[in-house]
């Protein structure tokens, strides 16, 4: 039986482009950082932007539908960047996403980072605080038309793993998510530039964040699109562990969990795929649309 989200026409608003999410888009990631989780210092030095500017073309060439471009880490414990630094990483990479053809999303949680990235024509603000931080809104509503990415995070970067959710988190995230796009609408923005991500890793444990996909569902039920990022992360390492061995699935060896959760993401209804791994993930796209009877326009 096809689900009722499989036939909506669904677009997200965002500053150059009416992205169509009646089927799953996937979103590449580009870590311009060096200590990113999984793969920093892979892509980026600090002296030699052009590595990680060739990534974004790769992951173009693989099959992404945008990209996601940040300069500062959200693995757990990593401490705060300083404004400046985050700006001269992300700045010539920003440069040259916005002039490929595709969406471009900035990755970040200061109302500075977010305005320049605009100013360059950037289409998405992706923000793991969700437009909490003082001016963040602000950014948001003063533009006439970019899209936003709002997500869950339990506590912050630096304590959300000591001390994680406890219970059952689906209640807490979609009342969280429902407030902070209630926020936004009231500022002005409209609800089609209005995307959810319910934060995966992001102060949650192993089970809960199962939880989350297992009732998926329930989170669509508030009317946004939902955003899936599930790539590499600790929950994948945890379930996926080698017999006996008391260690998680090695970061490198996460590919095959990430690409199978991106699926059953989107076969529960996520519109957006956040992830590391294009090629993979496009060609199981590809195998799971061919049998899915997706309506037409």
């Amino acid at each position: 039986m096809v689900q009722p989200y499989l036939r909506m026409k669904t677009f997200w608003q965002t500053s150059r482009f009416l992205i169509d999410l009646s089927r799953p888009v996937v979103m590449g990631i580009v870590n311009a950082t060096p200590d990113s989780f999984s793969d920093g210092g892979h892509y980026f030095a600090e002296s030699d932007p052009s590595r990680v500017l060739a990534h974004c073309d790769l992951l173009l060439k693989e099959g992404a539908d945008m990209l996601d471009i940040g300069g500062e880490s959200t693995r757990p414990g990593s401490p705060p960047l300083p404004l400046a630094q985050e700006l001269a990483r992300v700045l010539p990479v920003l440069r040259h996403a916005v002039t490929l053809g595709v969406p471009v999303s900035v990755d970040t949680y200061k109302p500075e980072v977010m305005q320049a990235a605009l100013d360059l024509g950037v289409d998405v603000v992706n923000d793991v605080w969700a437009l909490r931080r003082p001016g963040a809104l602000q950014v948001v509503q003063a533009h006439p038309r970019c899209g936003v990415c709002l997500m869950h995070m339990h506590r912050d970067p630096q304590t959300m793993q000591v001390a994680p959710m406890a219970g059952s988190v689906l209640p807490a995230v979609r009342t969280f998510l429902e407030s902070a796009a209630q926020s936004l609408l009231e500022a002005g923005v409209d609800r089609a530039r209005v995307v959810l991500d319910p934060g995966i890793g992001f102060g949650k444990t192993v089970a809960q964040n199962f939880e989350l996909l297992e009732r998926q569902a329930e989170l669509l039920s508030l009317g946004y699109p939902l955003m899936a990022g599930w790539s590499r992360k600790s929950a994948l390492g945890a379930v996926c562990a080698p017999a006996g061995s008391g260690e998680p699935l090695p970061m490198r060896e996460r590919l095959l969990p990430s690409v199978l959760a991106a699926l059953l993401a989107a076969e529960r209804g996520a519109r957006v795929l956040r992830v590391h791994d294009v090629g993979p993930t496009v060609q199981a796209l590809k195998v799971w649309t061919a049998a899915t009877p997706f309506a037409s326009a």
